[in-house]
């Protein structure tokens, strides 16, 4: 395979029916003390609004929370959606996570609202200048934390000086563009938006352009992983997984169901055809089973680390996947 694969947790702080919020922000800093604890290398959470399902809206405040409760794990976003803040509160408070925990904290933007356009107005957002502004913040991020702005009139304190990598996330080309041009590590949304992936890490790769903190390119694949001790029991675990983007693409915000059997029969052909694109890179399966395709995966998209996210209704059995998946990769590195 190359160079070691590395593999990390993106957490959305799913909200399963019949618990509440606190005990899914309980479940979150428990997965990632368990990911820790099995070698992952970061657990990133993601901001969305307007969402009964997710618990992740205030990001920065869940990335403290998170990181508190553990000692070694890199803990970041996955991202913070950047036009729906200004850079520097964006830039004060993540200065202020990495002055708590030295040497953990990411900072993985995107340019998407992470809700509707009614919340997203509701946030401020200018849909109007979205590809002009966001470019612009993100070199503002890097001004602001950089040592040479301690004479600029405008300083993120704390912040400034501090060392805290900047991760472009994307689910379109566009920002493919956007990480080669600013030299910035790039991490794909494959887990809902698959299509454009592999084109976007060509286009990434062969623009990039070295900068001093990435002299190389560094891809980052978002994939969905259900693991279990069986292929049949995994599938039925999945069924959440479906449920949850059934209610997506019905506009049904609603918490993250327990598995059924036999759900594919309750869905039309439209649904069906939707979840088979935004599906398309789900892994689900025994550990056999994952081995295989996650090996055909990345040869084929050729990503330096695999970040994956599991829709799991019960937390122990997504313990467990993690586990799998965990065992399926150092497997994998030994080849």
């Amino acid at each position: 395979m190359g160079s070691k694969i590395e593999v990390s947790v993106l957490d959305l702080a799913f909200v399963i029916e019949g618990s509440s919020v606190q005990e899914s922000l309980h479940r979150s800093l428990d997965l990632a003390r368990h990911a820790e604890q099995m070698g992952y290398k970061r657990f990133w959470l993601a901001e969305h609004h307007n969402m009964e399902s997710i618990a992740s809206s205030a990001t920065s405040v869940l990335i403290g929370y998170v990181a508190q409760g553990t000692q070694n794990i890199r803990v970041g976003s996955g991202g913070v959606m950047l036009p729906n803040h200004s850079s520097l509160i964006v830039a004060e408070q993540f200065g202020t996570l990495e002055t708590l925990y030295p040497n953990r904290i990411d900072l993985g933007v995107g340019r998407a609202p992470g809700t509707d356009g009614i919340t997203a107005m509701a946030i401020g957002r200018n849909p109007m200048t979205i590809n002009e502004t966001f470019p612009q913040q993100i070199k503002e991020l890097q001004l602001y934390f950089s040592a040479e702005n301690k004479n600029g009139k405008v300083r993120a304190m704390p912040g400034e000086g501090l060392d805290i990598p900047i991760y472009i996330l994307g689910s379109s080309t566009d920002s493919a563009w956007l990480a080669a041009k600013y030299g910035l590590p790039y991490a794909f949304a494959g887990h809902f938006a698959p299509a454009q992936m592999q084109k976007a890490f060509t286009i990434y790769k062969e623009n990039y352009q070295p900068s001093d903190k990435f002299p190389k390119p560094y891809t980052i694949a978002a994939i969905n992983v259900i693991a279990a001790d069986s292929n049949e029991k995994a599938h039925l675990i999945a069924t959440s997984l479906f449920q949850a983007f059934r209610n997506i693409l019905n506009n049904d915000r609603k918490p993250l169901q327990p598995p059924v059997k036999d759900f594919e029969k309750q869905l039309s052909p439209p649904e069906i055809s939707g979840l088979n694109q935004m599906l398309s890179l789900t892994f689900i399966g025994d550990k056999n089973s994952l081995f295989s395709r996650l090996q055909e995966f990345l040869k084929e998209y050729n990503a330096d680390e695999i970040i994956a996210v599991s829709h799991i209704y019960d937390h122990q059995e997504r313990l467990k996947s993690y586990r799998i998946l965990k065992e399926v990769i150092d497997k994998i590195n030994t080849i």
